[in-house]
């Protein structure tokens, strides 16, 4: 039976100690995915000290590239008003040459005010600074010259286009990914509403496929979905209590979350899966966004587990979980390398 999805991990590169270790572990629990048959990684870009631990992804994607096989290597996201965009398509053009052509790139908007105005910008000029950003990136992997020269990219990524993607929220920026040919990459929730996320997302979902107009490669979905694994629900709850609740406690002060709620409650609104395996994927299973889902990627966060339980989870998911979806691992034993 052909796989409903390629099966993918996020890591927003979080740990214990110096960043030596955390970018040791990362690389660790990406070569673990890889040899257990998950066809995709994705890396958070987080600027300064925040939630995550990685402003550059693209060296360290050089090095995933070096300590896997098969696994390909995306980022989600790179914050693209932050960027210029000849050198962000540089930098991905090398590490998609290092990789044996196995970089997807995400990029997205970006909404934090703080880091915005530590980059001199306005984040009111956001989705513009988008706009014009994506449409010279895209010109450049294209291999179109620069400006009013005979410039052009090098080295030359010439089918990377067809691997870009953009985080989006909402039905129109669904409608302008799909403008644009770029693969759809849906968050993980909702937060700042009580309808369900997944109902909420399957509108995007729709409205992306249907402004779909370009019939000579398949549109993409990405789907982002936070799972904790467990003995029981209990357990997951309590192992989950730290992450779940700094989480909440960032958008109660947003005013993305009502403040005082349960913590099963903050689980639903963050959309996170926990509990046993079979738990985890009869709730997955009843995602209205899976049947539109080209891509499942699921993430620990805003859990950090030690390497060795996110390992194990890990194993999980690929022997267990992600089956039960209809997903099926390769023989990653007999596979060429990329």
């Amino acid at each position: 039976m052909a796989n409903r999805f390629r099966l993918g991990l996020l890591t927003h590169v979080e740990g214990s100690g110096g960043p030596q270790r955390i970018y040791r572990e990362a690389l660790e629990l990406i070569s673990a995915a890889d040899a257990l048959g998950f066809e995709t990684v994705w890396v958070a870009q987080h600027h300064f000290d925040k939630a995550g631990r990685l402003p550059a992804p693209f060296p360290f994607l050089a090095a995933a590239a070096e300590r896997t096989r098969r696994i390909r290597l995306g980022t989600a996201i790179v914050v693209l008003p932050f960027e210029d965009p000849i050198r962000l398509a540089e930098e991905a053009a090398v590490v998609d040459a290092l990789s044996g052509g196995r970089l997807e790139l995400g990029v997205g908007s970006g909404a934090d005010p703080q880091e915005f105005r530590a980059f001199g910008l306005d984040v009111a000029r956001r989705r513009e600074l988008t706009t014009n950003r994506l449409h010279l990136l895209q010109r450049a992997l294209a291999g179109e010259p620069f400006g009013e020269t005979n410039l052009r990219l090098y080295p030359a990524a010439p089918t990377l286009n067809e691997r870009l993607w953009q985080s989006v929220y909402g039905v129109a920026g669904a409608q302008y990914a799909a403008q644009n040919r770029a693969g759809l990459l849906i968050n993980r929730a909702v937060y700042e509403s009580s309808e369900p996320s997944d109902a909420l997302q399957a509108k995007w979902a729709r409205a992306y496929l249907a402004a779909w107009g370009e019939p000579s490669i398949a549109p993409r979905i990405g789907l982002s979905r936070g799972v904790y694994l467990a003995a029981d629900r209990r357990t997951a709850l309590a192992e989950l209590r730290e992450g779940i609740s700094h989480m909440a406690e960032a958008f109660v002060r947003q005013g993305q979350l009502p403040a005082g709620q349960t913590l099963e409650t903050y689980c639903e609104r963050l959309y996170v899966s926990y509990g046993t395996a079979e738990e985890v994927a009869e709730r997955l299973a009843t995602d209205q966004v899976l049947p539109y889902t080209t891509d499942l990627i699921v993430q620990f966060s805003p859990a950090t587990p030690p390497l060795d339980r996110a390992i194990r989870m890990l194993e999980q998911i690929a022997t267990e979980v992600a089956p039960a979806l209809g997903w099926r691992a390769q023989d990653v034993s007999r596979e060429p390398l990329a």
